[in-house]
Formats: C-alpha cells, structure tokens, sequence
C-alpha cells in the first residue's frame, strides 16, 4: 500500500508541475501583435 501512495503522489506532483507551466504559460507571457499579409491569386476568386 506504502507504494501506491507513493505513486499517486509523484503523479500528483508531475500534474502540479504541468498544469503550473500552463499557467504561468497562459498568464505571463505576452505574444507581440503583428500584421499579416495573405496573397490571394486572383483565379481562386472565379466561379468554376
């Protein structure tokens, strides 16, 4: 029993630690805006 205790705690710790990356991932970073520019040739535009 000791050793299922002990496996349940080191999968509590690694999902600690990802949901933690996440976190910090989804909250302290901060991407940079930019402009896009997309080329449309202008035969995708025809009715076939």
């Amino acid at each position: 029993m000791p050793s299922l205790f002990r496996f349940l705690t080191v999968v509590a710790v690694i999902g600690g630690l990802i949901y933690g990356g996440l976190f910090a991932l989804a909250n302290l970073v901060n991407p940079k805006p930019r402009e896009m520019t997309i080329v449309i040739p202008p035969d995708k535009f025809q009715k076939k």
